[in-house]
């Protein structure tokens, strides 16, 4: 008995010990580029979003404002407030849906560590953030032109905490929270990843998620919203599912529906959507999710 308990946590650690040393570095310089942003360059992608309100873009202001959603550090609950922050400015709603809904899928300590994944996983996951953004906020511009989409009375923007003089420190201090933040989703990603490779079904696994691309990609989309706890502890899992079957496809629509619908977000969402216009949210995610993952999965 002891001997088998024994010759099993040997074969767990060395899948464990294998995953981290091949995703631990996407990890750490992921949350390095992102408290360089986030200190650095943050207050300075927020500015130049403001100064869009003075251009005479129209509709194709949700094209930057895709962008710049995307390019924010901030997780939901940052991004909420700064959000509440450009209406009380007078920014149309239709850019800040589209800088809200990308801002929600992708920032850049993200991106950066969906490389693990490889270069075709990275590029589908940039582009298809990107065009959400950029039809969430055609939405809103056609079918709410009456009255503001956003209710931001319960959010108030929040003072950064970024505020030390020395650059340095306000680095290292930001660099901590990121750390302290996802490390721990990291290293549950890794050992559910040493579970999966150790006592999971390969076969089966396959013929789920690989053979049959249009079920797999409605199966990811769905399981992405009560599986997905963190874009840092889903990587790793994610990577071994590829791996062992998953389509380019089914990842997409599980990154998608995982990513914006995480239990986390929700929450926030629903207060300043409302219960209709958070309906709407979701079936809006679920389908781009699942058209993502069928088109993906047709091309590539």
């Amino acid at each position: 008995m002891t001997d088998a308990f024994t010759r099993e946590l040997i074969y767990l650690w060395y899948y464990f010990s294998i995953q981290f040393e091949q995703i631990f570095w996407y990890w750490l310089f992921g949350m390095v580029l992102g408290s360089i942003i986030s200190v650095f360059g943050k207050e300075k992608i927020h500015t130049l979003f403001v100064s869009m309100r003075n251009t005479k873009m129209g509709v194709f202001g949700i094209i930057p404002a895709s962008l710049l959603g995307i390019a924010s550090p901030l997780c939901m609950y940052g991004t909420i407030p700064i959000a509440a922050g450009f209406a009380e400015k007078g920014m149309a709603h239709e850019w800040i849906a589209a800088f809200v809904m990308s801002s929600i899928l992708l920032n850049p300590q993200l991106l950066f560590y969906s490389a693990a994944l490889g270069i075709p996983a990275l590029v589908i996951r940039f582009v298809s953030c990107f065009l959400c953004g950029i039809i969430a906020g055609i939405c809103v511009r056609l079918f709410f032109k009456k009255g503001p989409f956003f209710k931001f009375a319960k959010f108030e923007n929040k003072e950064s905490r970024d505020t030390d003089p020395n650059p340095l420190i306000r680095f290292l201090k930001n660099l901590g929270r990121n750390i302290k933040a996802t490390g721990p989703y990291f290293l549950a990603g890794i050992i559910l990843t040493a579970l999966f490779q150790r006592y999971a079904p390969q076969e089966t696994f396959a013929k789920l998620f690989g053979k049959n691309k249009g079920f797999g990609v409605l199966m990811s989309a769905a399981i992405g919203v009560p599986l997905y706890v963190c874009g840092g502890g889903t990587i790793p899992l994610l990577r071994e599912w590829m791996l062992n079957g998953m389509t380019l496809g089914s990842a997409s629509a599980f990154m998608i529906t995982g990513q914006a619908m995480k239990i986390t977000n929700l929450g926030a969402v629903k207060i300043v959507l409302g219960v209709k216009r958070f309906l709407l949210f979701v079936l809006f995610t679920l389908l781009f999710a699942l058209l993502t993952g069928l088109a993906v999965d047709l091309f590539f």
